[in-house]
């Protein structure tokens, strides 16, 4: 569906200021949406906020419907009488500009077992009735993700298809046995899931009322070692007999890798979920569409045709694109819930056929400006080329921050960029790029934090390819100056992007 034109800005969660070493959805996640309200922003992007494994990537997570228990905002535990100051003495120093996944997790966890265990000692009788409300209505996805995070810490850390055979296939008296016996773990994790929707909630409403749309995003495939896989490997790529990933997903060479992406998810079994009328997928957008305003479908062109590669190969090279069922899928999801506020992630390599998939449904595609420079006046990533009905971006969490792009681009690309801007100086160029975007016809632009503070490469979020060093950039508390604010706010209104 077209949208209004708007603009707003891209910034997870982790990336909050917190004195917890890692961003949360307490009072700064608040200050922020104050912040978008006051510079007349209408979005705030998110990536996805699943639990996540090692690499920290929100992209690979233990579950596609659970919340990253990371997130959970102490103080507001504090506040509803489940931790007291005492409980944060002696809180280490924690990096102030970046994540430091292992400390946090070291320091947060405890207070999150404290937390569980005065919330079953002191809950009050409404607490008490709200918790229960939440498991029975998570019901379908809640009871297999904490007997799953439960089995995998008893088995440290062990990808599910290494479990006991029992478990590995979920024998039902094999499932009953480790329920009774990690009943205190199970129900950690559930109260875990508990305080994060609750508090998300919270922050949800406090977001619309200040008429900020939450756009999340939701990625097209979901890790091997997940709750969902374990639950359902007949909708997977998946060895019935080793439970390894028989088909990989992941893209052929492109911009960011010479080799391609291997991202080791399986595939879907597509045949299997269509037999099913996507059930499992129709799921997953109503909670989806639940915790979010707007839904960005990371990979979209997968669901027209999909990278596979096979068990056993170590790049993407050796792969093949296989068809999905796209046009049935989008259309009985649509006949389920409506006219869906989708954008596609619509990058790489790209045919008409997913052009037309896109347009069909008229979900806006992406449009990235750094992609725009080095060639001719034919790269379709060129803001006189864009359709209206697109989503421009600086530059996703993906790309380097606009600045770091800028001082690796040679000296004949610079002085084409500063030609194609009509600016005589590159102080400031995140604001000419930040200038660009928002004076497009596209109808929405979205802007990285970063570019908007003007940071260079050390503020980037992720390196595609690379598994470690990710995820980690946080911003302070007091970069969000009143200058930056009033200069954003001026320039939303100048190019007809704030509320009316």
């Amino acid at each position: 569906m077209p949208f209004p034109r708007s603009s707003g800005i891209l910034l997870h969660p982790t990336s909050f200021p917190s004195r917890f070493g890692i961003g949360d959805l307490g009072i700064e996640a608040y200050r922020f949406i104050d912040f978008l309200r006051d510079t007349a922003q209408q979005y705030w992007q998110i990536l996805p906020v699943g639990p996540t494994g090692f690499g920290n990537s929100p992209y690979m997570s233990y579950s596609a419907l659970a919340g990253n228990p990371l997130l959970i905002s102490p103080e507001k535990l504090q506040d509803d009488g489940l931790l007291s100051e005492h409980d944060f003495f002696n809180l280490p120093q924690f990096p102030a500009d970046k994540v430091d996944y292992g400390l946090v997790i070291e320091t947060k966890m405890p207070l999150l077992q404290r937390a569980c265990e005065n919330f079953k000692s002191k809950a009050t009788p409404l607490q008490q009735k709200a918790f229960a409300g939440f498991c029975e209505s998570t019901a379908h996805w809640l009871d297999d993700y904490a007997l799953f995070m439960a089995i995998g810490n008893a088995h440290e850390g062990a990808s599910w298809h290494t479990w006991e055979p029992e478990l590995a296939k979920r024998q039902p008296e094999a499932l009953e046995k480790w329920r009774q016996r990690l009943s205190g773990e199970i129900f950690y994790h559930k109260f875990l899931q508990f305080e994060f929707f609750r508090q998300w909630s919270e922050l949800k409403s406090y977001a619309k009322l200040g008429n900020i749309q939450i756009i999340g995003d939701i990625p097209i495939y979901v890790a091997h070692n997940s709750a969902e896989v374990w639950a359902n490997p007949q909708i997977f790529a998946i060895d019935e007999e080793t439970g390894e990933v028989a088909l990989m997903a992941g893209v052929p060479p492109d911009y960011f890798s010479a080799t391609g992406q291997l991202w080791g998810n399986p595939v879907y079994n597509w045949d299997r979920l269509q037999q099913d009328d996507f059930k499992w997928w129709v799921q997953r957008f109503e909670a989806m569409l639940d915790f979010v305003d707007i839904i960005r479908i990371d990979h979209f062109r997968g669901f027209q045709a999909y990278w596979a590669v096979k068990e056993g190969e170590t790049t993407a090279l050796n792969g093949e694109w296989l068809e999905a069922p796209g046009i049935a899928f989008f259309e009985h999801i649509k006949d389920k819930l409506g006219t869906l506020p989708i954008m596609a992630e619509d990058l790489g390599v790209i045919t008409p056929e997913v052009e037309q998939l896109r347009d069909r449904f008229e979900f806006p595609g992406m449009k990235i400006l750094h992609f725009g420079f080095g060639s001719d006046a034919g790269n379709g990533y060129l803001p006189f080329h864009y359709p209206r009905n697109c989503v421009v971006y600086t530059g996703t969490h993906d790309n380097d921050t606009t600045v770091g792009w800028f001082n690796q681009l040679s000296d004949s690309e610079r002085e084409s960029l500063m030609h194609y801007l009509g600016c005589n100086s590159s102080d400031g160029i995140h604001w000419d790029i930040i200038r660009l975007a928002l004076s497009s016809v596209a109808n929405q632009a979205l802007i990285p934090l970063q570019d908007l503070l003007g940071l260079d490469s050390e503020a980037r979020m992720n390196f595609p390819s690379t598994s470690e060093g990710n995820w980690a950039w946080r911003y302070r508390a007091d970069v969000l100056t009143e200058e930056i604010s009033s200069r954003l706010k001026t320039m939303t209104q100048t190019y007809g992007r704030a509320p009316q």
